[in-house]
């Protein structure tokens, strides 16, 4: 997303990238071996052996009879980083004419006049010296390996500094499809178990640098920050900016239930082998016989008990206070310690949610920052009616949702009573980006496994059995550890383990407040999901038109006829193709959308007009995304001036211009991120008085997450129905039959208006 009033507050870009061996402030991402994980004070041991229960044997036959190995490929993942570009800085004078531009239908006539008055100033004064630092900061950290690009540092800083929650305001969500096999999509913990299995899958891949590059348009893309996504923690730091570190040997997964934490080893360390190779420990049976395990136990305690201990909610706090609280959590004992080192070396977070959604707005929500609602205090019904939200002393009512169910500085893998799941990731160590390709394999994975259990009695070996997404080296800890006891030096315990904390009065005080909180900013976020079924990609790129830049013009358009006015959008744009590439900004509201926009909301537009403004409108669009996408945008490159203008004590006036103010004031923020394996993505809005809106562009439909605080965001999913709805009335049809008497197009467009009135 954009940066809401000024660049230097928490940038919220989701396809914004971190890398592990890049600085951070005057700090670098610490990379940690993992020491050997402390035995905890109650083991909950699932036996050596695990039978693989008959409900699983679709999915897992040829993972569980016998162990799978095969000679590991040549190492693929990081090949080509050396061959990559650095990102070009654009010449002074042609951000500048692009900044201009992009702000001309953000001000009125006499504050363009002033802006052009200060550009013209800069450019003669401030502009060249900043430029000249800029660029031979660049050559310098080239040099010495210190930065990738001249943005790095700066827009390390912009996500690790800020004193701010990472919930709505940082953090992101996906929601998965569902499941291929009926019999895992509605069952939590098959679900859970068939994600995870595929997730281990995927971190051995990439720990033994295996996986496939990501690729766009032939061209190699930077996977740098791939190294962040397992075992990264954000870590608080008091009156400091936020670290990044990355256990390099992580192997365990933690997981959350009734918001207690447990954990189970995954992987097998490379030491364990002679080849240096890690291998999968536990299959698809052995992972949701652990995770039943770990709900039994977790149904132990009551839901009002655990919340009272709901660490995982410190989280969501200010990192300052955060801090503060980690450090007292520390001081308790050295066992806060050690558990804390379990939770943040972590491969990743797997949360098993008491929840099941009633609609995509809930689920939506949810994945984005958990469900609220009181519950009253009944020792003898935990489960009581739910109160709405009124004065509640803490000794009659407890919070009953699944907010406190999470730890938000890592990545979280979420599902729900009823299958449904998703991701929320924690944004300054990776991006959206790469993160879809660890759910695309993931998901993908768990649909191979079901294709080859139906195809199994038929292509059973041979050449035509279908291959694996991910190719990783299994061998089961439970096969291994057969003729040996606990204690033997070889003996490889994947059995779950609760995670104990002492806690004082104060850290309990932390955790209620910091829950209290979390439920000012929960129900402050309004989601609305608008899923529109009726075209998608194929129709639009009929009508020779880009589907992103259609899609970022209904939202303009959307917006324009609610409101009338004509505000800041913002879309990012990616530039991985160059080394350690982030994002880079496209502005949507251009001089050529004011007109569209005006246009489609004067009654005396003809159809024809209308068409006519859309499709330049468009063209102007994707010029743009592709000048972005060379590293040539408006957003980084004076940003990195305004930084470095800091750094040598020189504060030039238009960064505190108008002009400058309005761009980043960024009311429609947006981003396109989705594939066939995703029905939802989403995040928060980047300023109080915005809209988060991520999009996913398919064959036949879009999908849209819309998130404000406060506003009308039902109201503006029903203002961009129309807009579609009438769109599709304008665009040439890929074709058309139909039996019988045929409808007028203007008819099936009033059926479908009438149809979503209903529907909301």
């Amino acid at each position: 997303h954009s940066f809401p009033k000024d660049m230097q507050r928490v940038a919220k870009i989701v396809n914004c990238c971190f890398v592990e061996n890049s600085t951070i402030g005057d700090k670098t991402p610490t990379e940690t071996q993992s020491p050997p994980l402390p035995p905890s004070s109650l083991e909950i041991d699932t036996g050596p052996k695990i039978n693989m229960p008959t409900s699983m044997k679709t999915r897992t036959d040829n993972d569980t009879a016998a162990n799978v190995q095969s000679e590991p490929p040549t190492a693929t993942t990081f090949q080509k980083q050396d061959t990559l570009p650095r990102l070009p800085i654009p010449t002074l004078s042609s951000t500048l004419t692009r900044f201009v531009q992009a702000v001309t239908p953000l001000l009125t006539p006499s504050q363009l006049k002033e802006t052009k008055t200060k550009v013209q100033s800069f450019l003669q004064n401030d502009g060249p010296k900043l430029q000249s630092l800029l660029e031979e900061y660049d050559a310098k950290a080239a040099s010495d390996g210190t930065f990738g690009s001249y943005i790095e540092e700066f827009w390390n800083d912009a996500y690790l500094v800020p004193d701010t929650s990472v919930v709505l305001n940082l953090n992101p969500y996906f929601l998965l499809e569902e499941d291929a096999d009926s019999k895992i999509a509605k069952c939590q913990i098959l679900r859970a178990a068939a994600l995870t299995f595929s997730s281990l899958k995927f971190a051995a891949s990439l720990k033994n640098e295996t996986m496939k590059a990501d690729v766009f348009k032939r061209t190699t893309l930077c996977m740098d920050q791939f190294k962040s996504l397992f075992g990264s923690c954000r870590i608080p730091k008091k009156g400091e900016s936020d670290v990044v570190e990355v256990t390099k040997d992580s192997s365990h997964v933690v997981v959350l239930f009734r918001n207690q934490f447990y954990y189970f080893r995954g992987l097998w360390p490379k030491s364990s082998n002679k080849d240096g190779e890690v291998k999968v420990a536990v299959n698809q049976a052995d992972i949701a016989q652990i995770l039943r395990t770990i709900v039994k136990d977790g149904k132990n305690i009551s839901k009002a008990e655990s919340v009272d201990s709901a660490l995982g909610v410190l989280t969501t706090l200010p990192r300052n206070s955060w801090a503060d609280a980690r450090e007292k959590l520390k001081k308790i004992s050295k066992s806060n310690e050690d558990a804390l080192h379990i939770i943040e070396s972590a491969l990743f977070v797997l949360a098993l949610d008491e929840f099941a959604p009633e609609d995509v707005h809930q689920a939506a929500a949810n994945m984005l920052h958990g469900t609220h609602f009181m519950v009253q205090r009944d020792e003898g019904n935990d489960d009581s009616t739910n109160l709405s939200m009124r004065n509640f002393h803490p000794s009659i009512a407890y919070q009953g949702g699944t907010c406190c169910n999470r730890f938000y500085d890592k990545l979280q893998i979420i599902v729900c009573e009823d299958g449904s799941a998703g991701i929320n990731f924690e944004h300054s160590a990776i991006d959206g980006h790469t993160t879809l390709r660890f759910v695309s394999d993931i998901f993908a994975e768990t649909i191979v496994d079901f294709a080859k259990s139906v195809t199994k009695s038929i292509y059973s070996g041979g050449s035509l059995s279908i291959p694996s997404i991910l190719n990783a080296n299994i061998v089961r800890a439970s096969d291994a550890n057969q003729g040996k006891k606990k204690g033997d030096t070889t003996y490889f315990d994947t059995s779950p383990k609760k995670i104990h904390f002492e806690m004082d009065e104060h850290i309990k005080d932390s955790i209620f407040f910091a829950e209290t909180k979390l439920g000012d900013a929960v129900n402050g976020d309004d989601t609305f999901i608008l899923e529109f079924p009726n075209f998608g990609k194929n129709l639009i790129v009929h009508n020779s038109m880009s589907p992103d830049s259609f899609v970022q013009m209904t939202l303009l358009i959307a917006y324009y006829r609610l409101y009338g006015e004509v505000v800041s959008s913002y879309e990012s744009v990616l530039t991985k193709r160059f080394f350690h590439g982030r994002t880079e900004a496209m502005r949507s509201t251009t001089t050529v959308a004011e007109e569209m926009m005006k246009c489609w909301n004067n009654t005396s537009s003809t159809e024809e007009e209308k068409l006519t403004a859309l499709r330049n409108a468009t063209k102007q669009h994707s010029k743009l995304v592709k000048e972005a996408s060379e590293g040539n945008g408006v957003d980084r490159h004076l940003y990195a001036l305004k930084c470095i203008g800091e750094k040598n004590d020189i504060y030039s006036e238009l960064f505190s211009s108008d002009a400058w103010k309005a761009l980043n004031h960024t009311v429609i923020s947006t981003s396109n991120c989705g594939n066939p394996s995703l029905r939802l993505f989403g995040f928060g809005p980047v300023c109080p008085d915005g809209f988060g809106i991520g999009y996913i562009i398919k064959d036949s439909g879009l999908q849209y997450s819309i998130s404000s605080k406060h506003r009308q965001t039902q109201r503006y999913a029903l203002s961009l129905n129309e807009t579609l709805l009438e769109m599709e009335e304008l665009l040439h049809p890929l074709h058309r039959q139909q039996m019988g008497s045929p409808m007028s197009p203007r008819r099936e467009v009033e059926n479908k208006r009438r149809i979503f009135r209903l529907k909301i």
